[in-house]
């Protein structure tokens, strides 16, 4: 039998729902149809935790892809405004400025992630070569 607190409800759900959708803790508390302080507690327990966090990820992973869609689009009205001489010259160096900086943070990602992709094979590489000493003795 679970204890106190242990069964995760559909107002639960709602309830986080709420947490995402609404702007205040008191509106995804009416949403829920639940008090300001039954979801306060709520958020206090570990799965409701998890179940939030979980969501948050999910709306956040959403989020980002609707933003890699629209990149291309981004990228086009950039270059079209450094392009474009009837453009403001400050509007032009403007958008030469963000493509350059996004382009040089694009390559500084790229060498951390084959730092750490690195870093994680040695890792890998010390671990198995400790199991082989362990397993030889």
């Amino acid at each position: 039998m679970k204890g106190h607190g242990e069964k995760f409800t559909r107002r639960m759900e709602v309830a986080i729902v709420g947490l995402l959708t609404q702007s205040t803790m008191d509106d995804a508390a009416k949403h829920a149809g639940v008090s300001t302080p039954t979801l306060w507690r709520w958020m206090q327990e570990p799965r409701f935790q998890t179940e939030y966090r979980k969501a948050r990820r999910q709306a956040m992973g959403q989020a980002a892809a609707q933003l890699q869609q629209a990149s291309s689009i981004a990228v086009k009205a950039l270059k079209d405004i450094i392009q474009d001489s009837d453009i403001t010259a400050s509007a032009r160096v403007t958008a030469a400025r963000t493509v350059l900086e996004i382009g040089l943070k694009a390559i500084e990602i790229e060498d951390i992630e084959s730092r750490v992709e690195e870093l994680e094979r040695m890792a890998d590489e010390n671990r198995e070569e400790r199991e082989r000493r362990r397993n030889s003795k």
